[in-house]
């Protein structure tokens, strides 16, 4: 396999990467970032955006597989950024890669795509849960604009599918883990009201590894092509638990501290107001698409990826924070 991965320097990217190593791939990414810790591995770097057509036909040359899994991840920030990268640059990516010649296209998506908001629960969906008309989010939108336009690409010669992990985490440079942690650290996380929602998560191999099990089998005419799947655990668990599993695992404290929930909507509004009047770029403490998350049910059936892709998740929870809490010894947040 001669494979290009895009944003291959960040944490789902990065694993992806040397996974694609292990199975013998030649790799070669393209990210925004100088990564020498990939180039020391032998994969070659481009650096660039997927905005960039130029960068991107450069990137899709002589490529047979491209993983598309660069994207502007975020609650907060101006609709024009969040198109440029999500929307414009999948555009870019599928124009370049059909233009070189590749057969497989393989789009990291979310299940945000579907998210009806609202304060509604999301237990249990499957992929013929509809697009909603409208999306709380920039994130979200422009990620679902992304995905439509890779499904509508998959042709007799070019095969796309699009994947949904689930919150993913795990050892290494992951954001969410991050942030849980600094702010458990710092006393500034808050149980809402009685709120304890079913949520699923994805571990980073996970993730990966349902990346490489789609390449495998994608072709014309298989199951998987020009269709979409929701990837996770398959186990899901109360937000707050999870929550406290990962600050055990960083040797912290768990959560036992509450906010009413019309308390936690009225600071929710309260900043995305200061934030907007302040033209902000830094995203505010919560927002209320982050309070929804935190109160509603979000867990997905995983069927079809088992039965089209043959995923089966590797790794329980518990050895999840188990592999996160070793990592954590040797690494400074």
């Amino acid at each position: 396999m001669k494979a290009l991965v895009t944003g291959g320097g960040g944490f789902l990217g990065g694993a992806l990467v040397r996974l694609l190593l292990s199975k013998g791939a030649q790799v070669r990414v393209l990210a925004r970032g100088d990564y020498p810790e990939l180039k020391a591995l032998g994969v070659e770097c481009i650096q660039g955006s997927v905005a960039d057509e130029d960068a991107s036909g450069r990137a899709c040359l002589d490529r047979d597989t491209v993983f598309h899994v660069a994207a502007k991840v975020g609650m907060w920030g101006r609709y024009e950024d969040f198109y440029d990268a999500n929307v414009l640059g999948t555009a870019n990516l599928l124009a370049a890669a059909k233009a070189s010649g590749a057969a497989r296209f393989i789009f990291t998506s979310t299940p945000s795509v579907i998210y009806p908001g609202g304060g509604r629960d999301v237990s249990g969906w499957n992929e013929s849960a509809p697009y909603p008309a409208k999306y709380d989010s920039f994130y979200a939108e422009t990620k679902a604009r992304a995905e439509r336009l890779v499904l509508k690409a998959n042709a007799t010669h070019f095969s796309t599918v699009s994947l949904r992990p689930h919150l993913v985490w795990g050892p290494g440079r992951d954001h969410m883990i991050a942030t849980i942690i600094e702010r458990g650290r710092a006393g500034r996380l808050r149980r809402i009201g009685d709120f304890n929602k079913l949520i699923d998560v994805t571990y980073i191999d996970d993730a990966a590894n349902a990346h490489w099990l789609a390449a495998a089998k994608l072709c014309p005419g298989a199951a998987c092509a020009g269709k979409a799947y929701f990837i996770s655990q398959g186990d899901p668990r109360p937000n707050w638990d999870v929550v406290n599993l990962i600050l055990a695992a960083a040797g912290g404290q768990p959560v036992t501290k509450t906010l009413s929930y019309a308390a936690a909507r009225a600071a929710a509004a309260a900043m995305e107001t200061l934030w907007r009047l302040a033209r902000a770029r830094t995203e505010p403490p919560l927002t209320l698409f982050v309070l929804q998350q935190l109160t509603t049910a979000h867990w997905f059936d995983i069927s079809a990826a088992r039965r089209d892709l043959g995923y089966c998740p590797g790794i329980r929870i518990e050895e999840g924070m188990r592999r996160l809490a070793e990592w954590l010894k040797h690494n400074t947040r």
